[in-house]
């Protein structure tokens, strides 16, 4: 019998998927493309990755199932041989603050060993060991022995440290931070919102948080005055406010709903314990963040920042401590190991190999993929998402498994043109190991890379989740329906707004200092243009614009000191707006019409309608979110989730209202013969004649209209759009007045966007210069660099080897005479389409 060449997909329906059938051929590099919300990532993690990893998760017994978190079965006819399947999804988790470079990769594991096996111990009476086989062996025993050595000089037994003794996660942990490397401490100067405002009016900053409002009437009981000026009460009442006693004290409250409640037992707490109650207590990430606010962190002053017990740094490998050698750029550590193996006595040679060869195989699939910048110490959450991601693609290349079927969703994520190549190489190894590969993905030279390219649309969201083409990069870039087509053969037109003949001279200049890798860069970003600050993962790019520029410009509008690394800053500009492609909002009650103003304008002019009038129905019973419109089944969600046990849990449309949210009372209101729920489910294009002379809900349709987003539903909900989607979807609040004021700040704005969603976001962009904004990008993608009126490119290289800028001007002047890999890298690319 024949094996399957192919998975065998009919009647998919994931989304917006229009029931299609599908072949995926098995042990090749397959390329999904298509616009932004055509359907792409519904075709790779809705069916594909759902698919293979519930399958194989059947396969599992059932107390295993009900602690396993399942994704819920796809909405699809049949799928038949499918391997199970793993996903590298575009957006990673961030990880927590245990974290580092090194446990994320698991080279620390590594690490930790062979400084238990090939290190230079120190005995307790100070006389240094030299490695030796001993030592290794000793390190082997099981019995009570393990890890015991004598000291040949002094003759004192003592235990060397192990593997796990090296760890910061757990016994080697430093005592006093507890393996964090920081201490938090309360920032008294935070306790105080602003000593000219009264405690009534919110003085003290800490009675902000949650269940503390009610503070201030304790502390009137308790004989302070609140109606006056913090910096006016006496230093005994500040003393109470800042460290008074707790305290219950009995006294009549009234809550915010207007209820009085008579001999209230209330427990005071001051501005401190406020903070330090809260810390406790509070569990949410939200609340968290509110309370991080009030703390500085420091470097702990016991472990210096290393995580570790100090007497664990007495242990040597090559002349350098475990702390040492977290500090080394991961592209230098081979060499260092090489070295360190040549140092060691020749009968620990094969031992020591096995090891270190150990660790470079673990190491060599991550330096493929460009991040040799990076350190073992750097902490975990402060990655970018593009860094995250290539650990964890490295870490699953590592894995050297076969017959697996691998989904990534835009694996390019923050990859300089450069390191492209690096990526390509990984995918294929992948596939050469006897693997099946998916990939969703918008760069041409990744796409042209593969064996075959499946290309859904031909538009986005209703317009989309059709096959448009299926065949080889060849076969594709001969179709003249294609929309990838273009920018394969070299006929795509790149320019989507008029560049500047010259670059302004009127511009925001700022320097910074001793930054991470920044050393006295100084930057000019010209006013009422688009400008590209580009360069390697770890060039500074960050550090330069979000770390730096963005605080300086808030700090100064508000008054406050300018960051301590900023040493000049002028600027004309003195508002800034970040732009991201994150989702908006977590659940699915967030849709288009509520983030915008279109839901409040909609309630209000449903309400005035004369059965509404009639019946008592303010505004509020139009909401969905409110019990008095909210359909009594699924409570305004529109669907009702089943606990079935061991297998997941499964959603279905709400049995009562069929998914339209309301209750059936509320529906029979009509305005122009349109119940509130017909007018949801109405898409942009279709909005728009309806309310062709009502000017506030008119106004925000044609701005959806103008950004591109004219095919979604007004009920449609926010956390399901694309990144593109959601970017442009929070530009439209800022497209209807001036902005002559305002610098606008994209960080990788093109994550999940086709290069003709490149075009439109460029034209959105246009847009708010053509309202007086200023527009930073941060970006690699070269469609949008050659876009812009001006670039900063930082480098030449990552880490330690960037923090300059090799290059600044207009980018079709820099192409003539290239000075850095950027923009040689962008020369190359305008050469395929000067036809």
């Amino acid at each position: 019998m024949a094996l399957p060449v192919q998975i065998e997909i009919e009647g998919a329906r994931v989304h917006n998927l229009k029931n299609i059938n599908v072949n995926i051929p098995l042990h090749k590099f397959v390329a999904i493309s298509g616009l932004s919300g055509s359907g792409k990532s519904s075709l790779a993690m809705g069916v594909l990755y759902e698919e293979g990893s519930r399958r194989y998760l059947d396969a599992l017994s059932t107390y295993m199932r009900r602690r396993i978190k399942q994704g819920s079965q796809a909405d699809v006819t049949s799928v038949k041989h499918i391997p199970s399947a793993l996903a590298l999804r575009q957006r990673p988790s961030v990880p927590n603050e245990r974290a580092t470079v090194g446990t994320t990769t698991e080279t620390f594991n590594l690490v930790r060993l062979i400084f238990s096996r090939l290190g230079s111990p120190v005995c307790p009476n100070g006389h240094r060991l030299e490695p030796s086989l001993e030592i290794a062996e000793a390190m082997s025993r099981s019995d009570d022995d393990m890890g015991k050595i004598v000291c040949p000089v002094c003759g004192v037994k003592f235990s060397v440290p192990g593997a796990e003794d090296f760890a910061f996660n757990s016994g080697g942990a430093c005592t006093n931070c507890g393996g964090t490397g920081k201490v938090r401490q309360l920032d008294e100067n935070k306790l105080i919102a602003d000593e000219n405002l009264t405690v009534e009016e919110g003085a003290i900053a800490s009675w902000s948080l949650p269940g503390r409002n009610f503070m201030p009437s304790v502390a009137q009981h308790a004989g302070v005055r609140i109606d006056v000026p913090y910096k006016d009460l006496t230093d005994k009442e500040k003393e109470f406010l800042l460290n008074g006693p707790e305290k219950k004290y009995k006294m009549d409250f009234l809550s915010g709903t207007g209820r009085v409640f008579h001999d209230f037992n209330a427990l005071y707490e001051n501005a401190h314990q406020a903070v330090l109650r809260s810390a406790e207590s509070s569990k949410s990430e939200r609340a968290q963040k509110r309370i991080a606010e009030f703390f500085t962190y420091s470097t702990c002053p016991v472990c210096h920042g290393t995580r570790l017990k100090p007497e664990l740094l007495k242990q040597l490998v090559n002349g350098k401590n475990i702390a040492e050698v977290q500090e080394i750029q991961l592209g230098n550590l081979p060499k260092f190991f090489e070295e360190a193996l040549t140092k060691l006595p020749k009968n620990m040679h094969k031992m020591a190999s096995v090891l270190i060869n150990e660790f470079g195989n673990n190491l060599d699939p991550l330096l493929d993929l460009g991040p040799d910048y990076l350190t073992m110490e750097r902490a975990g959450n402060t990655l970018s998402t593009g860094e995250l991601q290539r650990i964890q693609l490295a870490r699953t290349l590592r894995t050297e498994t076969t017959g697996v079927l691998y989904v990534l969703d835009e694996p390019s994520i923050g990859l300089h043109p450069a390191n492209v190549d690096g990526l390509i190489k990984v995918l294929r190894k992948l596939v050469d190991q006897g693997n099946s590969l998916v990939v969703v993905d918008h760069n041409v030279d990744i796409i042209k890379a593969a064996d075959e390219i499946i290309e859904i649309g031909p538009g986005s969201g209703d317009a989309g989740g059709q096959i448009l083409d299926q065949g080889t990069p060849e076969e594709i870039s001969k179709k003249t329906d294609s929309l990838i087509a273009p920018y394969l053969n070299g006929t795509a037109k790149l320019f989507a707004h008029k560049i500047a003949d010259k670059v302004n001279s009127q511009q925001i200049t700022f320097s910074v200092d001793n930054y991470f890798n920044l050393h006295n860069v100084k930057a000019g970003i010209p006013l009422n243009q688009m400008t590209a600050v580009t360069g390697f993962s770890g060039a500074g790019k960050t550090s330069l614009i979000l770390d730096s520029l963005v605080p300086a410009i808030q700090n100064e509008a508000k008054g406050k000191k300018l960051p301590k690394q900023i040493k000049e800053f002028d600027s004309p500009v003195h508002n800034v707006v970040s732009v991201d492609a994150s989702p908006i909002g977590k659940s699915t009650r967030s849709t288009v019409a509520t983030y915008t103003t279109i839901m409040d304008n909609l309630r209000k002019l449903f309400a005035q309608q004369p059965l509404a009038k009639e019946k008592h129905y303010t505004s509020s019973y139009f909401s969905y979110n409110n019990k008095q419109g909210a359909c009594p089944t699924c409570g305004g969600t529109g669907i009702v989730t089943l606990d079935i046990q061991f297998l997941p849990d499964m959603e279905q449309t709400c049995p009562t209202c069929h998914g339209d949210r309301y209750n059936p009372e509320i529906q029979k209101v009509k305005w122009n013969g349109h119940s509130i729920v017909d007018i949801l489910n109405l898409d942009i294009n279709e909005a728009l004649p309806v309310f062709k002379n009502m000017h506030k809900i008119e106004k925000e349709l044609k701005l959806l209209k103008e950004v591109g987003l004219d095919y979604l539903h007004l009920g449609e909900s926010t956390p399901t759009l694309s990144g593109g989607e959601a970017q442009r979807l929070k530009l439209v609040t800022h497209l209807s007045h001036k902005q002559d004021d305002t610098l606008f700040v994209f960080d990788e704005p093109t994550i999940g966007l086709h290069p003709l969603d490149v075009k439109v976001l460029v034209q959105v962009m246009q847009k708010l210069l053509d309202q007086g904004a200023t527009v930073i990008t941060i970006t690699h993608d070269l469609n949008l660099i050659c876009n812009c009126d001006y670039l900063v490119d930082l480098g030449p290289r990552g880490g330690e080897n960037g923090g300059q800028i090799v290059a600044e001007g207009r980018p079709l002047d820099l192409i003539k005479k290239p000075k850095s890999l950027t923009i040689e890298y962008l020369a190359d690319y305008l050469k395929n389409f000067e036809k």
